[in-house]
């Protein structure tokens, strides 16, 4: 397994603009106007450059030690290289990033120019995310997708010959019009290009996105009574579960399967619960403080609101109650699972308890398994408890006294 350096940062940058906006999309990107990616990236700049003295008024911790770096969105290749240039500059000049570190960009297929690639990999990016989410056409181009499958194997092709091989393929099980024979199709493409990393993911039904709504509301559009059932969603997980396995893509978390040695090191410091600063629009930093509480904060979803420098962070410090249940709903999106006694060096015997009492009761339903006995017991989901996680992870909540509170500070602003 991947680990992740206990004393190091890690660097998430939220880029909203899209060409198009994906119907089954919640995330706070769109299709912007070119002209708002200057000023944007002048904002991101000034907030990596005041993140020290932000960190400090808030009494966290902020090491400058970065190893891991990422570009998510919305689509982040779609800044003039120039642009992209300045970031990483802006980047080196500030923090002390690693020689190994990794760095991913997340690139819709066919939207990376050759000037943006060479851009790239001039500034070290050794990774890339192509958000694929089917390789049949007629899916991807209902979801509001704008590539082909023949685009998609086209960029690996060239990111691969740019030395770029550490790349990620993104599928989602639940777009309009997909069946298991399509699933399956998607599957072996996937396979195929031999890539070292796939995320799976399953659709979301909420108010944050258009196809959500549509679906909520009983309408038809966005071919909306075409989305598959919950059970067949899960029956092609299923499916994922045992053709990454034969494919050599082992399971990690929930979504996420690799090759020895691939697993995504930013990713893993979310689930490890190791600090990450997060810049731009909706984006989410962690970070901790020496009298061990931990701080959580997200900028705002407005654009113009970003822009213009108005809205503050979303602050929230956790004391060690929330920090434990956050340790066992992280830790269980793991393969690797919880680990009972690492738990009680951190948070103390009686405080652990009553969550072991709920994975014993959750084991018993056959959500979780465990092995080991006494103080080495390990709980991991189980098959079914992947496909119910959120409701496992709900049974963690709300274990103890409340202490989810506001920061005097929080009106401390990035900038």
């Amino acid at each position: 397994m991947t680990t992740v350096a206990q004393n190091s940062l890690g660097l998430y940058f939220s880029v909203p603009f899209c060409r198009s906006k994906c119907t089954y999309c919640n995330f706070a990107s769109g299709v912007f106007p070119a002209s708002s990616h200057v000023p944007y990236v002048d904002r991101l700049i000034a907030d990596l450059r005041n993140a020290p003295d932000w960190a400090s008024s808030m009494r966290a911790d902020l090491t400058l030690n970065v190893d891991t770096i990422y570009f998510g969105g919305g689509t982040p290749v779609l800044l003039a290289p120039e642009l992209l240039t300045r970031i990483f500059a802006e980047i080196r000049d500030q923090f002390q990033v690693d020689a190994d570190a990794e760095i991913t960009i997340e690139c819709a297929p066919g939207q990376l120019s050759d000037a943006t690639l060479a851009a790239m990999v001039a500034a070290g990016v050794n990774r890339v995310s192509l958000g694929v989410q089917s390789f049949v056409d007629k899916e991807a181009a209902s979801s509001g997708r704008l590539h082909t499958r023949a685009a998609v194997l086209h960029d690996v092709r060239r990111l691969r010959d740019a030395g770029i091989t550490n790349i990620n393929l993104d599928l989602l099980a639940g777009l309009a019009g997909q069946t298991m024979a399509s699933w399956r199709e998607s599957l072996a493409v996937l396979v195929g290009t031999r890539v070292p990393h796939a995320s799976i993911y399953m659709l979301e039904i909420d108010e944050d996105s258009r196809l959500g709504r549509e679906l909520l509301s009983g309408g038809a559009r966005y071919h909306a009574e075409l989305v598959p059932s919950d059970d067949a969603i899960a029956t092609m997980y299923e499916e994922t579960l045992a053709a990454f396995a034969a494919a050599g893509l082992a399971q990690y978390e929930i979504s996420n399967f690799a090759r020895p040695g691939f697993a995504s090191r930013h990713n893993l410091r979310y689930w490890h619960r190791q600090p990450y600063l997060g810049l731009g629009l909706d984006a989410s930093s962690m970070l901790r403080s020496s009298d061990g509480t931990v701080l959580r904060a997200t900028t705002t979803d407005d654009l113009r609101g970003y822009l213009d420098g108005e809205s503050a962070p979303e602050t929230a410090w956790l004391g060690p109650t929330q920090q434990l249940e956050e340790a066992w709903f992280l830790g269980l999106r793991l393969n690797a699972g919880v680990e009972v006694a690492a738990l009680r060096s951190e948070f103390g015997r009686d405080a652990v308890e009553p969550g072991v009492q709920v994975a014993h009761r959750l084991a018993q339903d056959t959500l979780l398994q465990f092995e080991g006995r006494q103080s080495s017991v390990r709980f991991r989901l189980t098959d079914r408890g992947r496909l119910l996680s959120n409701e496992v992870f709900a049974e963690f909540l709300g274990l103890g006294a409340p202490e989810h509170t506001r920061h005097p500070e929080q009106l401390v602003s990035v900038r």
